[in-house]
């Protein structure tokens, strides 16, 4: 391994652990997968049907130019992405709608499952049109869940009701134009899958515009909804102080590991594992230290204070520390690895979700009625591994990094609220409006072995920040920003400009934090994008422009997986200019390109995409995109 491979130090320390311990890591499959396929890396490979698989010659030197069906390079590419973000958006309705099934047991006394947060129930219910008065809150949950799963069931040609009682209206006509309103979220997806398959559509432009949707399927069946319900069942996140980064783990604690992105498990595996804290010790542990991993790790991490081991990329060295006695596993992002390097040592690794299962795993079935008795069994497997922990093995290293996290749209509305009480966004429009914010980018998704791990999320915010541009992040991102001290209680002295740093002191000082509001807010999980959404919809609405006139870009620094697509679609879609850190697959389509990264896709959205790998030249490139919209607005 001879490149530059994280900027992260617990990494560093832990990549020669694997070494000597023989374990293959994912930064050494990478390596061995180069030269990596120039037919897949352009998108002109196609598998959709048995003739093939075939490719296109992307030089136009003598190779085939079409497929066997004849299609082109740009039917190829077209085809290929709107299957990718087809899939992304299925991976977040269908994380949204368990959390209903929830929602809906719950207000049925069937699921062990409370609602924590009457203020949103009743603010949910209100946006779909459903009276809230003299409603206990079982009874108006339930009426809740009955009317979102209307939207699974719409045969009519009727607008998906979430995205109406949701989206701006400004939007909602925009995409009405374009005729890529989402209908029913499942059959826009069953549809996709059949529109790209073998003798179906041939115009790249119609499938452009069906990514669109899928777009959009994701930003309202996935993402808002997951977020708006899981509020209404576990809380809406509140800011919270801890750590994050490896050292989290403790030596003589029990260490369980919680990683997916479904809170649903996780946040029964915090309840019984505090619950079962004397059992730990009885077994010879201090007491149960839990820690998490990718989003599920963001969940309980801003509900319930559980500090961050590591973003995605880096989750078996968690498990090479050996530290780890259990990491608990639900859905997405998950590394089959796992099987092979938990078996290296007595860590548990417990499977619970019947679509995510890993040879020689311990399968936990999680059911939604049964969620108790699942997290007491995983609790006593934990402990049960701590028993056979080998001391002599364990390295834990000793990096974490203090942080805030937990800033939902209400926890900032509140802290902006103690500087003004009437009218609580006027302070932050107006430090806009006088260039102490010069504009807002919001960081979002995953980490990716073709880049330095987490280098791209780290250079660009802290060049970002000193230019004075306020963050938001969620995902792996986050959990990244964390670990460099972008969250730390010092980090607007340490990280900010002058006129940004002012900002942020005023405001954590009315809020009573005690110190100044971090220049990087903790917004959440993945489907928490919705509540970057949420944030500036709000923006865009009291200023009273569309948001594509606002001085706000969207970013993912380090996509990896088909999810971080779908949402940039998303963002795309909202009017938002969206950097991308890692070209797609779509250089082999030079229609399809041109339409997603230049003029013609802001003709009709608003926004477009933007790839560059440099983080200076993409910081370059945000900063006079944020200005060009400054001096738009006359500010």
């Amino acid at each position: 391994m001879n490149r530059n491979v994280s900027i992260d130090p617990a990494v560093l320390k832990m990549l020669p652990v694997a070494r000597e311990e023989g374990i293959e890591t994912a930064w050494d499959r990478h390596d061995a997968q180069q030269p990596q396929c120039g037919f897949g890396l352009t998108g002109l490979c196609c598998r959709h049907c048995l003739q093939g698989p075939c490719r296109i010659d992307p030089f136009g030197d003598g190779g085939p130019q079409t497929g066997i069906c004849g299609a082109g390079p740009d039917l190829f590419v077209a085809r290929n992405l709107l299957r990718q973000v087809a899939a992304g958006a299925a991976s977040h309705v269908d994380h949204a709608y368990e959390a209903v099934e929830a929602l809906l047991l719950a207000a049925e006394g069937k699921a062990p499952y409370e609602l924590q947060d009457s203020k949103k129930l009743r603010q949910v219910a209100g946006k779909l049109g459903i009276p809230t008065e003299d409603k206990d809150d079982r009874s108006l949950a339930k009426e809740l869940a009955d009317a979102i799963f209307t939207d699974f069931a719409n045969h009519s040609g009727e607008t998906m009701h979430y995205l109406t009682a949701t989206a701006p209206a400004e939007r909602v006509e925009t995409w009405r134009n374009l005729g890529v309103l989402p209908r029913n979220p499942d059959r826009e997806i069953r549809q996709a899958m059949h529109q790209t398959s073998m003798g179906m559509d041939a115009d790249p432009v119609n499938l452009i515009l069906s990514t669109v949707r899928q777009g959009l399927v994701d930003g309202y069946a996935g993402l808002h909804l997951a977020t708006d319900v899981q509020d209404i069942l576990f809380g809406t996140p509140q800011p919270v102080v801890t750590e994050a980064n490896l050292g989290v783990l403790k030596e003589d604690y029990v260490n369980i590991i919680v990683h997916g992105h479904v809170p649903l498990l996780s946040e029964k595996v915090v309840e019984w594992a505090r619950t079962l804290e004397d059992e730990a010790v009885a077994a010879g542990a201090k007491g149960i230290q839990l820690a998490g991993i990718c989003c599920t790790g963001n969940e309980v991490l801003m509900r319930q204070g559980v500090p961050p081991a590591t973003n995605g990329l880096a989750q078996e060295l968690a498990v090479i520390t050996g530290a780890a006695d259990a990491v608990i596993v639900d859905v997405q992002c998950i590394m089959p690895s796992l099987g092979p390097v938990t078996r290296c040592y007595h860590t548990a690794l417990i499977t619970t979700m019947p679509i995510v299962k890993i040879p020689g795993a311990i399968h936990v079935d999680f059911t939604l009625e049964k969620a108790d008795e699942a997290a007491q069994q995983i609790i006593h497997t934990a402990i049960n591994a701590y028993k056979k922990r080998d001391k002599s093995r364990v390295r834990i290293p000793a990096e974490k990094t203090p942080m805030i996290a937990g800033f939902s749209v209400e926890a900032i509305i509140g802290a902006l609220s103690k500087v003004n009480p009437e009218n609580p966004l006027k302070p932050l429009v107006d430090n806009i409006v006088a260039g102490n914010i010069l504009g807002a980018v919001g960081t979002v998704g995953c980490s990716n072995s073709k880049l330095p791990h987490d280098l791209l999320h780290v250079e660009m915010v802290r060049e970002l920040v000193k230019e004075n541009v306020l963050v938001v992040a969620t995902g792996c991102s986050a959990l990244a920003l964390a670990k460099a001290g972008f969250m730390a209680p010092d980090a607007a002295e340490r990280f900010a400009g002058e006129p940004l740093k002012a900002v942020l002191s005023a405001v954590g000082e009315a809020a009573g934090l005690g110190c100044p509001l971090p220049p990087v807010l903790h917004m959440g999980s993945c489907v928490d994008n919705s509540r970057i959404g949420e944030l500036v919809y709000a923006l865009a609405a009291y200023l009273n422009v569309p948001i594509k006139a606002l001085p706000v870009v969207a970013s993912a620094p380090e996509p990896m997986h088909e999810k971080a697509l779908s949402i940039g679609t998303w963002a795309v879609s909202l009017g938002l200019l969206t950097h991308l850190g890692v070209v797609p697959p779509v250089l082999g389509g030079p229609q399809v390109t041109e339409i997603l990264t230049s003029q013609p896709v802001v003709d009709l959205l608003g926004g477009r995409f933007y790839v560059e790998s440099d983080p200076h030249k993409a910081v370059g490139t945000i900063l006079e995109h944020i200005r060009a919209k400054r001096s738009e607005l006359g500010i």
